[in-house]
């Protein structure tokens, strides 16, 4: 029978133990720790075991600047394995079910070490990718672990099992000299027999043998088995890579998550078994015909729920805790960087072509969590120079100047790239331009683990932008004229993320309440309360999708914070922005149902055998008219209805009827996630 920190008859905390490093305790702990491993590693009670792993890889994208949404899924493995070891440190695996579903074509393949489970807590040296990731790193329990490593003691917990209670302490781990191949993290110990309940660990930089790793990041949970053995119980790892020649807000993500069980124990296992390599896979065939319980779809969904609740993210924060302020990533320190394509090069109509780069500099001086960020483009149809300068700590405070041109709505309608291909093209821009010249607080701070609060304070001179480019075919509308001044102001924003990939409920959210005031002649103060969500349901094997959002202000509110509508994006059976004013309600529920299509492959790449149909419904309204602005307030509310489909859960075509205005559009986008990158 199995027993583990997972599953708790009665916890309950001791106290505390907050020593200093290398306290004579924290030593003693480890020392013992040490010599149990080497005992294990001979221990004749446990001659041999065989057992079973259920396993799942996913490969994630992430996107957007500050890589705070949740990842995307491009594609999910699911593994059924039969694990056997042998003392003293005999391990084989073999993989007798594989399936998988691509959501993105993809031809990714995982290091061999990817697809198995981590038998002996990695032994005295940790590996990773068959060494090209992480090779040969001294364990803080081998025996040459007290002279790499430093050691203190954290909280003590008693769990109460059938057996015995067993106390469990936290014996923090960092190494003597952060310049060195090593861990950082936290080992659990069972305090009366020293044994490894627990591994929640990151590296070192000098660690990481690839120069794509952003960061590992790893969770071995043991279980007590048959009331003496701690063995593996649930695994978890995630390895995080970013490009090296360009840093954009853009990273993929390799996620491994394992269950082990059915343990049989002193089975005289053959040496002869071991043999060849640690992991191997039965004939495809078998592979192919293993009886899986249920669908993969079901099977992704079960186990996405709680590894998004246990998401490694806390691991990095208590890793980030014991190593101070040095920032724990293989990535370099300079390198050119960007926070999306656009930023590199761009049209619009006030601009023309713009073309841009960028720099990051990660400061020496700072702990490493203090970053330098500089981005500057020209825009070669209006002649004129922009940019900003950031200075950016990552324990959550930011210091911005710019000299940038912004679009009046809160959001983009479209993805940056194609806004650029429209407007040149064919003289279609969606965006309405102001310039901002000034300088830029922002604090934040995370609530739990979805929620963030963001406070901002900003001064900043807003001038008019007038059209100075000239499309390939058709014409530009004119840009609309603001109120030119100085402005202060300040905002406080709270925000729910996205819960993430494979979810069958999500529910995201944010408030913005803002305060400012213009100095032009007199003083004028203005205060806007502004928000936007979305709620995802399932119905069945369909999920039902409702998007709103809202905007509330005093009426002093300057033309450049009105709130617009119509058009893609919002109402695309109107005109696009053709309403407009101070307050402004916009509500889209779409119901989204999986449909056969065609599936495509290119090599081992493939694409998903369906597409995505979303019959849907919008209905907004304005009012209160801005002055000075072309934008007019609904009579009433607009309406439209429409049909999407979406196609690997990227492009999206979209068609839309004005219910008011009699006229139907039709427009092609990408998914949402990926506006922020391009």
């Amino acid at each position: 029978m199995r027993w583990s920190v997972a599953f708790l008859l009665l916890v309950f905390p001791a106290r505390a133990s907050a020593q200093d490093w290398n306290g004579d305790s924290a030593l003693a702990l480890a020392r013992r720790a040490i010599e149990r491993r080497a005992v294990s590693a001979i221990d004749t009670a446990l001659r041999d075991y065989k057992a079973q792993a259920h396993g799942f890889l996913f490969f994630l994208g992430q996107f957007g600047e500050g890589l705070t949404e949740p990842p995307r899924l491009v594609k999910a493995d699911q593994l059924e394995l039969e694990v056997y070891w042998k003392a003293p440190g005999l391990s084989k695996q073999r993989i007798v079910g594989w399936r998988d579903r691509a959501e993105l074509p993809t031809d990714i393949n995982y290091h061999r070490d990817h697809l198995g489970i981590i038998q002996n807590n990695f032994g005295r040296a940790i590996r990773l990718g068959e060494g090209d990731e992480v090779r040969d790193v001294p364990h803080p329990l081998a025996p040459v672990g007290t002279d790499i490593y430093d050691y203190a003691l954290g909280d003590t917990t008693t769990i109460v099992l059938p057996q015995r209670a067993v106390r469990v302490v936290a014996l923090r781990v960092r190494p003597k000299s952060f310049g060195v191949p090593a861990i950082v993290g936290t080992l659990f110990l069972d305090l009366e027999s020293a044994e490894l309940v627990r591994m929640a660990f990151n590296f070192t930089p000098r660690a990481y043998l690839d120069s794509q790793l952003e960061d590992v990041s790893i969770v071995l949970d043991n279980a007590l088995w048959d009331g003496r053995f701690w063995l593996p119980y649930r695994q978890e790892v995630e390895i995080r890579r970013r490009a090296t020649w360009l840093d954009i807000p853009a990273r993929g993500i390799i996620r491994g998550r394992w269950e082990i069980d059915n343990y049989l124990f002193n089975v005289g296992l053959s040496t002869g078994w071991f043999v060849g390599d640690e992991i191997t896979a039965v004939p495809k065939a078998e592979r192919d015909s293993f009886p899986w319980p249920g669908s993969l779809t079901a099977a992704i969904q079960d186990v996405a729920e709680p590894v998004r609740q246990n998401d490694l993210e806390r691991v990095r924060a208590e890793v980030s805790k014991v190593a101070g302020r040095r920032a724990l990533t293989g990535l370099k320190r300079q390198r050119l960087g960007a926070r999306a394509l656009s930023d590199l090069v761009h049209v619009n109509r006030v601009e023309g072509l713009a073309l841009g780069a960028g720099y990051v500099w990660r400061v020496p001086g700072g702990g490493d969590r203090i970053e330098v960020r500089g981005l500057g483009s020209y825009g070669f149809s209006d002649k004129q120079g922009k940019g900003v300068v950031s200075v950016r700590a990552l324990d959550g405070i930011e210091l911005s100047a710019y000299r940038q041109v912004r679009d009046i709505a809160d959001a983009p309608v479209i993805a940056p790239l194609l806004n650029s291909l429209a407007a040149q093209e064919f003289g279609d821009d969606y965006g309405d331009y102001y310039r901002a010249t000034g300088m830029r607080l922002a604090l934040w701070r995370s609530l739990g683990g979805r929620g963030e609060l963001r406070l901002m304070a900003a001064g900043e001179r807003i001038a008019t932008q007038t059209v100075h480019a000239s499309p390939a075919t058709g014409r530009y509308r004119l840009n609309p004229a603001i109120a030119d001044g100085d402005y202060a102001s300040t905002a406080i924003t709270l925000r729910r993320r996205s819960e993430g990939f494979a979810v069958r409920h999500d529910f995201a959210a944010e408030l913005t309440i803002e305060g400012g005031r213009r100095v032009q002649n007199g003083t004028s103060n203005y205060a806007r309360i502004s928000g936007a969500g979305h709620m995802l349901a399932p119905i069945g094997g369909t999920r039902i999708l409702a998007r709103v959002q809202f905007g509330l202000p005093t009426s002093a509110l300057p033309p450049h914070r009105a709130f617009v509508l119509g058009g893609r994006g919002t109402l695309l059976g109107d005109q696009f922005r053709e309403w407009g004013g101070r307050r402004l309600a916009l509500v889209h529920v779409e119901w989204r149902t999986p449909v056969p299509f065609l599936r495509l492959a290119a090599g081992p790449a493939r694409t998903p055998g369906t597409i995505t149909l979303a019959p849907y419904a919008a209905a907004g309204w304005t009012d209160d008219m801005t002055p000075l602005t072309p934008w007019r307030v609904t009579p009433g509310t607009r309406a439209t209805v429409g049909l999407a489909a979406e196609w690997l859960g990227v492009f999206r075509v979209e068609a839309g009827y004005g219910l008011q205005s009699h006229n139907a559009h039709v427009a092609f986008d990408v998914a949402r996630d990926f506006w922020d990158i391009l």
